[in-house]
């Protein structure tokens, strides 16, 4: 299965190639590194209109910005408001890609009266708001205390912040495991695990040794009548199919059904799609 994100009208994926992808957030037009790009640009006089661009040589990493370029700006997307702003490491704060899965969350929770739902790596919320928007009471977990407070102003635009979310700054196996020995259940859980990282006290993080873990936690979190089970994946290296395998016991215990494929963004004038992840899904 694929999952694209087309171009909508504060955002626009206008190229891609070379290592690189050419985007339009609002009306700032940003370059910056894609390592899935592999193949030439279609545009390139456009990549001269750019308002922000994210050098990687050795010796000037970093953006090169013009004088229109504010440090915040909001933007629309999937019926949410996101702030932007280009922090280091060429991340602008939003996933485009994931616009698709925010939409199947609001349909897995839209028809219960009442939901509980679990964020585990929230970063800037989109899953978390889209949860929020539907009903649900969230609980959105992140290791870093930025990505949180940016969650949070997103929440503000969208309208979202009187919405019962929890904003929990913890390393996630070690806040699962006590969710658990509280009897806390939830009705749905969201996993966008990274490849590696590290916990707010400074906990490593490797998907190859803890995944399997966390996954196993997760689903001992989960309640008596679950709604759905989503994980994401980027830069590991593994297949879609892998994070499906996992998603079988949900099946047979419950019923219901198991999608995956790629997360894609539909590049402009052309019939490419940049792959930007993975992901697996169960719902019932």
């Amino acid at each position: 299965m694929i999952l694209t994100t087309k171009k909508s009208k504060d955002y626009e994926l206008i190229d891609s190639g070379g290592g690189e992808k050419l985007e339009r957030f609002g009306k700032i037009v940003v370059a910056r590194p894609d390592p899935q790009a592999l193949w030439p640009k279609l545009k390139p006089t456009e990549w001269k209109k750019a308002d922000a661009a994210f050098s990687r040589e050795e010796k000037n990493i970093g953006w090169k910005i013009n004088k229109n370029v504010p440090d915040n700006w909001f933007i629309e997307l999937g019926g949410l408001k996101f702030k932007i702003h280009l922090s280091a490491f060429k991340h602008v704060g939003l996933f485009p890609e994931q616009a698709g899965n925010w939409q199947w969350i609001g349909e897995s929770i839209k028809s219960v009266k009442s939901a509980n739902v679990l964020n585990l790596f929230g970063y800037t919320g989109g899953a978390t708001l889209a949860a929020a928007k539907t009903g649900a009471e969230v609980c959105h977990v992140d290791g870093s205390k930025v990505a949180i407070n940016w969650a949070k102003d997103n929440a503000a635009a969208a309208g979202l912040a009187e919405k019962p979310i929890r904003w929990i700054l913890d390393d996630a196996v070690k806040f699962v495991r006590r969710e658990i020995k509280r009897g806390r259940r939830y009705d749905g859980v969201i996993m966008d695990p990274p490849a590696f990282g590290h916990g707010p006290g400074g906990e490593m993080w490797k998907i190859e040794d803890n995944f399997l873990e966390l996954l196993d936690l997760c689903f001992q979190v989960l309640s008596n009548q679950p709604l759905f089970f989503l994980i994401n994946g980027y830069a590991s290296g593994y297949s879609a199919l892998a994070y499906a395998n996992n998603l079988l016991g949900l099946k047979e215990k419950f019923g219901g059904e198991i999608e995956a494929g790629e997360l894609t963004i539909a590049e402009s004038g052309s019939e490419r799609f940049l792959p930007c992840g993975i992901f697996a899904r169960w719902n019932i």
